[in-house]
């Protein structure tokens, strides 16, 4: 072979490799530019398609019951859970607005009272003694006790404010969520089967539509077991702290429904504001008051099964460690998306590991959107 041939062979051989390197630099540069665009959008699209694919059997259903009119279901099936988020946050809202109010005209007018503990307070374990020496200085000496305490009341105020201003921003982004669920639903058929596509393309035929199944029944099953029951438990406790006239009940809401996704027992966040009660009104409406809240701490015990139906099994580590972790990356919603999405995961990769090995437990069929 002669040297101009392989001099030719040379240049034909770097000007390929220079085009296809300018090829996939552009290729790369489409996919990080399309990426900034809809980087935004990311969270509030995952919180819209685990809202569909949780709806997805009563969206049938509706759907049925109007004659196939796909759109009209979907329509009333948002406006339905736009009113079941915006009321309650509104009327919470209000509640906190009219307490803020109220606290801040007693004391500039300096009429804003304490009323002093029990002496049962000094029995409680661990803390009995330091919170009724605070309690009995407030009571007694308002003013002296804000003043020996004010560090630690800015602390806590700046705590308040940051939950108060997560909370309203996890509101606007469920109503986003809520929005984008209503319209994955109208176009759930063609959604579905490119995610099949997509999985049968990426893993084969068989593990690409098992891979499909697990995950939308898996996020049906988190869904329905842990953020469904969750936002039950919250509504009632917050219900029940409204008609107590409790202050800043919108915050303390928040909190049950924080500690009911976590698996955290609601009672934490409960317990204190049933001593609260007793110590505002009359024995009656305390007690009943404690019932309620005693009733919303074991909800979840008949609300699980009955919710689950055929659900999968999910640790409770793995949801723990979702929203714990999806909540340090994402805030207050992250709370949600993140127990979904690493529950999700966690399921495919057990499917991933047991095929070929041990034959997989049959999930659910499932036809809902993705």
């Amino acid at each position: 072979m002669s040297d101009s041939s392989v001099s030719a062979d040379d240049k034909l051989f770097h000007r390929r490799v220079i085009e296809a390197t300018i090829r996939t630099g552009l290729v790369i540069l489409l996919v990080l530019l399309c990426f900034t665009i809809v980087r935004p959008f990311i969270l509030l699209t995952l919180g819209g398609t685990i809202i569909a694919v949780a709806v997805y059997p009563l969206f049938e259903k509706l759907q049925s019951l109007l004659g196939g009119r796909r759109k009209l279901a979907a329509t009333l099936m948002t406006v339905v859970a736009l009113v079941m988020l915006v009321l309650p946050s509104v009327m919470l809202s209000e509640s906190a607005i009219e307490t803020s109010q109220a606290l801040a005209r007693q004391m500039e007018e300096g009429t804003l009272g304490i009323a002093p503990p029990s002496d049962k307070v000094q029995t409680w374990p661990l803390v009995g003694e330091k919170l009724y020496t605070v309690w009995s200085l407030a009571a007694n000496n308002l003013s002296a006790a804000l003043s020996k305490y004010q560090d630690q009341l800015k602390a806590l105020a700046k705590l308040v404010l940051s939950v108060a201003a997560g909370a309203g921003a996890m509101v606007l982004k469920f109503v986003v969520s809520i929005i984008i669920a209503g319209i994955l639903l109208v176009y759930s058929k063609s959604g579905t089967e490119a995610v099949e596509k997509v999985s049968v393309r990426l893993m084969g035929e068989q593990l690409g539509k098992k891979f499909a199944g697990v995950s939308s029944a898996t996020i049906r099953s988190v869904a329905r077991g842990v953020l469904g029951v969750a936002f039950i438990q919250a509504v009632l406790a917050g219900a029940g702290l409204l008609v107590m006239g409790v202050p800043y009940a919108g915050i303390w809401t928040l909190l049950v429904l924080l500690l009911a996704i976590v698996q955290l027992p609601t009672i934490i966040v409960l317990l204190p504001i049933i001593v609260y009660a007793f110590t505002i009104t009359t024995p009656v409406p305390a007690v009943i008051f404690m019932f309620w809240c005693l009733l919303v701490g074991v909800s979840d015990s008949f609300l699980k099964p009955l919710l689950l139906g055929r659900g999968l099994d999910i640790p409770m580590l793995v949801i723990l460690l979702g929203a714990i972790g999806g909540m340090v990356a994402w805030g207050i919603i992250g709370l949600f998306v993140g127990a979904v999405v690493l529950a999700v995961g966690y399921k495919l990769y057990l499917v991933w590991l047991n095929e070929g090995i041990v034959p997989v437990k049959d999930e659910p069929v499932d036809n809902g959107p993705i």
